[in-house]
């Protein structure tokens, strides 16, 4: 039953990786929750960030930001904010959020411009170093809850870039949290800040139409108060990209789960059919021995 005892192997070795993919499945369950909550949690202050800095920018039409400066044509040198995972076996996530960003990278190379990228997350600094991108920072290793002080170095970095004109766009690169069972990967336009991203409803403009009193001065209140809305998005997008991490995770454990709970009982089913087939083999031939030994 040499035969036997491999299959027996294998259906334990199965049901040893059930155990774990089902595990994970609920790990990522309950993190899943609490990354979603988070995720809301981060949209009020970036909305009332975007809220007073648009009313400041009204307020001040003779200054114009540098995060607001036109860029005349395609822009020739462009940088990339990458948010991925530090953990893998969440499905397709990181693949195809690198897929994006690799395809926007080349058409920017065949229209004769640059990029370079600050890559959040080991999967996206990983593959980055491997096809030799530019990178001027990254982070990994943000865990669970994801801190904004560990975010902004690399961020400036980018931000500083653009507004030496170094860089003329800034694109921000996420997997974005639609529901459990899809993630939209994103490359959105960050820098230079469009008028969508500042866009006020009929209500907010009443609400925030405020009158300030600035210290020390309107364009450097302003410049601070757009750093500190960018680096709201960005940390918006970290959070979505945990959302959707956890939740790729759930589904992914759970489809391995299922499909480990489908070769077990496939293996069992060949292993009864081959104990069946030894034990008829042995039973034909205590048969045949008898029958020759009487005859």
């Amino acid at each position: 039953m040499a035969v036997g005892k491999e299959i027996r192997g294998k259906i334990k070795s199965f049901e040893n990786t059930k155990k774990i993919t089902k595990a994970m499945e609920m790990v990522s369950a309950s993190k899943m929750r609490k990354a979603q909550d988070r995720m809301r949690a981060a949209r009020p202050y970036a909305d009332k960030i975007r809220n007073i800095t648009a009313n400041l920018s009204r307020a001040n039409p003779e200054y114009k930001s540098p995060y607001l400066r036109k860029v005349e044509g395609a822009p020739k040198a462009n940088g990339f904010i990458v948010v991925s995972t530090d953990k893998g076996l969440c499905g397709g996530l990181n693949t195809n959020i690198l897929r994006a960003v690799t395809n926007r990278m080349r058409e920017i190379q065949v229209a004769g411009g640059s990029s370079q990228a600050v890559a959040i997350g080991n999967k996206a600094f990983g593959f980055m170093n491997r096809i030799g991108a530019t990178l001027v920072g990254h982070v990994t290793q943000l865990g669970d809850a994801p801190q904004l002080d560990r975010l902004i170095g690399p961020v400036k970095a980018m931000l500083d870039a653009f507004t030496s004109g170094k860089v003329d766009a800034v694109y921000l690169c996420y997997t974005k949290f639609i529901n459990t069972m899809s993630q939209e990967p994103m490359v959105e336009q960050l820098l230079p800040l469009t008028a969508d991203r500042l866009a006020q409803s009929a209500d907010e403009k009443s609400q925030f139409a405020w009158d300030y009193i600035y210290e020390p001065d309107a364009p450097e209140v302003i410049d601070e108060l757009m750093t500190r809305y960018i680096e709201a998005l960005v940390f918006q997008a970290v959070a979505e990209n945990m959302a959707s991490e956890q939740s790729a995770r759930m589904v992914a454990m759970k489809a391995a789960t299922e499909n480990a709970g489908n070769l077990i009982a496939e293996f069992k089913l060949i292993y009864n059919k081959t104990r069946q087939a030894a034990i008829t083999t042995e039973l034909s031939e205590i048969v045949s021995g008898a029958a020759a030994i009487s005859g």
